[in-house]
């Protein structure tokens, strides 16, 4: 009894120590404690981040960021998990649509694409969005608008792109690889019992037959139509001729694709958001943008979503988006700008 007694003192003895240690530990370098309440719910908070002078503004611009690869599933990194991107910008269309105040969006666009199914919900949700609401959409290209990025903007009333950024990139690509001659240097051989010749195509067990290859050319024209119709529809200014000479997956400069008529206008974000207010016939307004609690969001070129579901590890080393891919996919996606 008396030795339990003396281990119980020797362990609070200890506790007590590094506490003091703990505290005084600021005092001996820049270092400090913060102690924050966590909020239980996750739903998307608004942050005004901007507002024009005067009494009752009122009316709201409301800035959706679109970063980084655009995909169907949740972005994944080394300890670490994050939002799925679809799901989370048809979130924001969503409290945007329900909020009277707001009178128009900035779609804040900085991407180089992503898989063509994720680009094609995303356009869908923002031609819906426009359709229920009535409210103007403007596309705002900061670095990246392209080829998925950029199909996303062509849903938007207007574009303009930062002077130093790069878009276009209209096109699809499917990539695969295959290791048949490496397994067949080290003596292995993949036995496949498929149901139907095709069954395994594009599998990276072997090379790639003519046959696949004439089934994947088929899927990639079909997708790059579906590509080139959106940019029509909505780049209404453009004949036909001139689209197809610049669809074949080039990369413009702002001045470039404003002569091409990819945009229609050079600017900065501040200037995309003049140009929604007065789309919406707003003459002062409040600029918000929507995050998860906790997400500190400083101005209009703050990442607005938090860097993870919740608190997030001390140390993050990242991996780049398309090394988490489940497989070979087709994709609207300038690869050189994959970060």
């Amino acid at each position: 009894m008396v030795k339990r007694r003396s281990v119980c003192n020797l362990l609070h003895t200890r506790v007590l120590a590094l506490f003091v240690s703990l505290v005084a530990l600021p005092g001996c370098g820049p270092a400090a404690f913060q102690v924050e309440l966590v909020p239980t719910s996750r739903d998307l908070e608004e942050t005004r981040i901007q507002r024009d002078e005067g009494l009752f503004v009122l009316d709201k611009i409301a800035i959706i960021d679109v970063d980084g690869l655009m995909m169907n599933r949740q972005r994944r990194g080394f300890m670490q998990s994050g939002e799925n991107p679809v799901s989370l910008f048809i979130e924001k269309l969503d409290k945007a649509a329900a909020d009277r105040s707001v009178k128009a969006v900035v779609l804040r666009l900085n991407s180089p694409g992503g898989t063509v199914a994720a680009s094609d919900i995303m356009h869908h949700s923002l031609r819906e969005f426009k359709r229920k609401t009535g409210k103007p959409v403007i596309g705002c290209v900061l670095s990246l608008g392209c080829s998925g990025a950029y199909y996303l903007a062509c849903g938007c009333d207007g574009i303009m792109a930062q002077p130093s950024s790069v878009t276009g990139n209209i096109g699809t690509v499917f990539q695969t690889i295959s290791v048949a001659g490496t397994m067949h240097k080290i003596g292995v051989k993949a036995v496949t019992i498929k149901s139907g010749e095709l069954k395994d195509l594009a599998s990276p067990l072997h090379d790639l037959s003519e046959d696949e290859r004439r089934v994947l050319e088929g899927i990639i024209e079909d997708f790059s139509k579906q590509f080139f119709n959106v940019v029509r529809e909505g780049r209404k200014n453009m004949n036909e001729q001139k689209l197809r000479d610049v669809a074949d997956g080039r990369v413009f400069t702002a001045d470039q694709a404003l002569e091409q008529g990819l945009i229609d206008k050079v600017g900065y974000l501040a200037d995309g958001i003049e140009w929604a207010k007065d789309m919406a016939g707003v003459h002062k307004a409040q600029v918000v943008i929507y995050h998860r609690p906790l997400g500190y969001v400083p101005n209009a070129y703050g990442v607005a979503t938090s860097s993870a579901s919740g608190m997030g590890p001390l140390i993050n080393v990242e991996l780049p988006d398309w090394l988490n891919s489940s497989g070979a996919q087709f994709l609207y996606l300038w690869q050189p700008g994959i970060q």
